[in-house]
């Protein structure tokens, strides 16, 4: 999950640090730029992947919770993509565009709770129970009583609610599981370390762009073309500043305030709003959710993931971004054939954003060999491959 789950192995082991600049072959195209050549690290809006958006209404205890979608497409499958902890739908964008153009299908990309542009009453539960409800009851708000297939696929924290979701029945119509770049194992063996390196991550961003370049230098998306989408869904403009303009009015009200009063613990106190508000009007960005605060969430996304998943009975995939993320019964559910697997070497934690073509050449192959979709643009599955 971003950062928190680079530290688990849900991203990389400590031991591991990620390459910056060394992605596969895909990120490699990006980053490598001629000699004097300035990267370009500006946002890139959502609408140049995703076909639409829209925000859908569900209904609960509480009141109404409204969860952000992003779509592309009209026929075939659904592909409901659940990011991983920390990001957003728009980690998907760029795999949207790749499997779009090989396979016949629709995509929805979901902001999970707390996350990217959704809005719920209950912020603070992230358990594995209510987010896989959350994505249940987006699917019946969406489609009703008659949804079409679908095929659930999850990064990391969102791999573990997709098995969530799948095991408790909770999507009628759901034909495929896939799980990327989370086990449970490595998960659990890092759980320690997670809070450490969270507290290493920057705190705050000057600018989206800095935002982005930080993303793409650290390792944490190897990708550029990716990071430039997908990073606006991972922070969000501090409290109290809308633009630099409005940030610098603000700051010059209360130095103005505090002139007319310099003594006592009310100027002491004005003095400190004038410097947090300083420090904002200098780094505006800071992350949309604190991971740290959702530690006591952890271990219930990861625990018996593993079996979860193998006892799905679905067609199941799972893609990794190396071979050493497989725990013991996920190695003993691939020797019996319980799953198909891919490893997809020279990817960061982020695999669908830092090669999104052979990942969704990974996902059309699954969905063309079991018959869910049909292959479009010359896309073509070769045997034995």
């Amino acid at each position: 999950m971003s950062a928190l789950e680079k530290s688990m192995h849900l991203g990389r082991l400590p031991s591991r640090p990620p390459l910056p600049g060394s992605g596969g072959s895909q990120s490699g195209a990006k980053m490598r730029m001629g000699p004097g050549r300035k990267r370009d690290f500006s946002p890139v809006p959502w609408s140049q992947y995703f076909e639409s958006m829209e925000d859908v209404e569900v209904e609960n205890e509480t009141g109404k919770d409204t969860f952000r979608v992003y779509k592309s497409g009209s026929e075939g499958p659904v592909l409901l993509l659940l990011h991983g902890g920390g990001h957003s739908a728009l980690s998907w964008a760029v795999f949207t565009a790749a499997i779009i153009s090989r396979v016949q299908c629709r995509i929805v990309a979901l902001d999970l709770r707390s996350h990217g542009e959704t809005k719920v009453k209950n912020p603070e539960d992230l358990s594995a129970e209510t987010m896989a409800k959350d994505v249940g009851n987006v699917v019946e708000a969406m489609y009703g009583d008659l949804p079409p297939p679908i095929m659930l696929i999850g990064h990391s924290m969102g791999g573990a609610i997709a098995v969530h979701t799948a095991s408790s029945n909770l999507v009628p119509s759901l034909l495929g599981l896939c799980m990327i770049d989370v086990v449970e194992g490595t998960a659990m063996d890092a759980l320690n370390s997670m809070q450490n390196f969270l507290r290493g991550r920057p705190k705050t961003f000057k600018s989206l762009e800095n935002a982005i370049e930080w993303s793409v230098k650290s390792g944490q998306i190897r990708n550029l073309e990716s990071a430039r989408v997908s990073m606006v869904g991972q922070v969000k403009q501090c409290e109290g500043i809308t633009s630099p303009e409005g940030s610098k009015s603000i700051v010059e009200g209360i130095i103005e305030e505090e002139e007319e009063d310099e003594e006592g613990s009310e100027s002491i106190s004005k003095r400190k709003k004038e410097d947090d508000m300083e420090t904002k009007k200098d780094h505006p960005y800071t992350w949309r959710i604190e991971l740290a605060k959702t530690e006591k969430y952890w271990d219930g996304w990861f625990r018996g993931l593993s079996n979860l998943f193998l006892s799905c009975p679905i067609p199941k995939l799972l893609l990794l971004a190396g071979v050493d993320r497989l725990d013991k019964d996920l190695t003993i559910g691939q020797m019996q054939g319980k799953f198909q697997m891919q490893v997809l070497p020279q990817c960061g934690h982020a695999v669908h954003e830092d090669a999104p073509d052979k990942v969704a050449e990974a996902v059309a192959t699954f969905l063309i060999r079991h018959r869910f979709a049909e292959p479009i643009g010359g896309f073509h599955v070769f045997p034995g491959c």
